[in-house]
């Protein structure tokens, strides 16, 4: 059966050499094609004939493991070979610009650029010049160049007028009038300085001097200007009325103290102190109800040209049911608050040195470097490198440095034989003999010394002899009495009498009002001003 079926499939192969019926022929081109196209087919089949004999890709899911199989496999490998070697490469192409580039051909396109003059802008054609073409000699310029210099951080008045561009002898000359004013130094970084140079004398000269002006101090306003060209510089004081009413605000606590202080216009700073002086007389969170009323008075200034500013905080009070809660007024060089009494805030004991928990306490212990038992005189503290170390009381400072196995420590004296020391610091933010309040930041955490990881190790002292810091507790409180009593009550009642919201109205200006100046030598020279008015010509 198969060579009777390779029999015929060779008889139905050879179909094209038997010859059709004879046709008559159109011409001689389709014979010609008829004859091509006889021989592609059997040159065709012959090559699929001594192809077939080869078996060159055998069907790999049978006969696995025979030689026909590994031989068809090889066949696969080799293919899939022959195909990575000609993995096309996915770099971008480099390809010629569509457009030629040249020096020429860029110019030709800035010019036909349209670009804003005042940053410099060079483009747009230009027409060649022609015979009717003067050239000028020189350029004029402007006759006055108005300027607004600042002063930074750091920077002196001198340097500030010379970056501006003034000269030597200009910036004396300013220096030495403004210096009759105030102190140089006594500007602050930031104040802005309106200057105005005038016409060169030569084209090679600084510009001249003409005017400068800036606001000195929140109730003066400095003028310096030349009254002829040429002439020399004279300075203008310009006294701004300012009023110095403390600003009062007063409203219901509702569900945010802090919501309700900020919607009735209290700035962010001054509600932060009065949440933290008021926190020490009373607990916030349990004797603070929605039905009360705060109180609150801060220093505050408006000038008469509408400049306004925030001072610190003054007075700190709540009510309750129209009676005084709580009342607490700023008093005395250092600031601190007093009650209305007379006796100053309330300290409830000693605060923690870190906010982290205790891991070894007073005591007998076996030393972590060391190795054996010995007295543990202090309290560690868990807390991470650089955590800031407070005071636990108003205090001095005693020491700071390094202290042997203590490391870089800070020893503090708060009066009455009672003294503490904080141990192990990465670094001190106190010195010797300086005064601290109390939570106030003295130094960070850290491993100096004999410590095996970052902590605090923190000692207290009654008499040179150490103690139990957890069994010590203690209440400062300050008492006036007498005249600095009498003055301050006399204070309170000014700043409790004064109207909630007076402060904001505009200040309308007194044209009549004469300020009176500041320095003996200023009082000097106008009364001998006035004596000659009135012993006239």
């Amino acid at each position: 059966m198969p060579d009777n079926a390779r029999a015929f499939t060779d008889y139905a192969s050879d179909d094209d050499d038997i010859a059709a019926p004879e046709q008559p022929r159109a011409d001689t081109a389709q014979v010609s094609r008829s004859s091509k196209s006889s021989r592609y087919s059997r040159f065709k089949r012959d090559f699929e004939r001594s192809i077939a004999k080869f078996d060159i890709a055998p069907d790999l899911g049978r006969d696995i493991g025979s030689g026909r199989w590994f031989r068809g496999l090889g066949t696969m490998i080799g293919l899939g070979a022959l195909a990575l070697a000609f993995w096309p490469d996915f770099a971008p192409l480099e390809a010629r610009t569509s457009m030629p580039d040249s020096a020429e051909i860029r110019d030709e396109f800035r010019s036909q650029m349209i670009m804003p003059l005042a940053l410099g802008a060079d483009s747009g054609r230009r027409m060649g010049p022609t015979e009717q073409v003067i050239p000028l000699a020189a350029a004029p310029e402007r006759p006055q160049i108005e300027l607004l210099a600042t002063l930074a951080p750091g920077d002196s008045f001198a340097t500030m007028l010379r970056r501006a561009g003034l000269s030597a002898g200009d910036i004396g000359q300013v220096g030495a009038l403004i210096g009759q004013a105030m102190p140089l130094e006594e500007i602050e970084p930031g104040t802005q300085i309106d200057i105005t140079l005038g016409r060169r004398a030569s084209p090679n000269a600084p510009r001249p001097l003409d005017a400068l002006k800036f606001r000195a101090r929140f109730d003066l306003e400095l003028e310096v200007g030349r009254q002829s060209q040429g002439g020399m510089l004279s300075l203008s004081r310009n006294v701004i009325q300012v009023d110095d009413t403390p600003l009062r605000v007063r409203g219901q606590v509702g569900s945010s103290l802090y919501r309700s202080m900020r919607a009735a216009g209290v700035p962010a700073s001054a509600v932060q102190d009065y949440l933290k002086t008021l926190n020490q007389q009373i607990d916030m969170d349990r004797q603070l109800g929605s039905s009360d009323e705060f109180d609150i008075v801060i220093a505050y200034r408006r000038a008469a040209t509408g400049e306004r500013q925030a001072g610190q905080l003054l007075y700190a009070g709540i009510k309750r049911d129209g009676k005084p809660k709580a009342q607490l007024m700023r008093w005395g060089s250092e600031g601190r608050f007093y009650e209305a009494s007379g006796v100053g805030e309330q300290r409830n004991g000693l605060v923690a040195p870190v906010p982290g928990s205790i891991s070894s306490n007073f005591g007998m212990r076996r030393h972590p470097i060391l190795g054996y038992r010995r007295m543990h005189s202090g309290m560690d503290f868990r807390a991470r490198s650089g955590t800031p170390i407070v005071a636990v009381s108003d205090a001095t400072v005693s020491g700071a440095g390094r202290m042997g196995g203590c490391g870089i420590a800070v020893r503090l004296n708060h009066g009455s034989g009672l003294s503490t020391r904080y141990c192990h610091m990465s670094r001190m933010a106190v010195s010797s003999g300086q005064k601290v309040r109390r939570g106030q930041v003295i130094g960070y955490v850290g491993s100096t010394g004999l410590s095996t990881g970052p902590h605090l190790h923190y000692e207290m002292y009654r008499g040179g002899r150490a103690i139990n810091p957890a069994s010590v507790k203690f209440v400062t409180r300050a008492q006036l009495s007498g005249s600095e009593l009498a003055e301050f009550k006399r204070q309170l009642a000014r700043l409790k009498g004064i109207a909630p919201g007076a402060a904001l109205e505009d200040l309308t200006p007194d044209r009549e009002r004469v300020e009176e100046p500041v320095r003996e030598i200023d009082k000097i020279d106008i009364a001998r001003r006035k004596q000659t008015i009135d012993a006239g010509p």
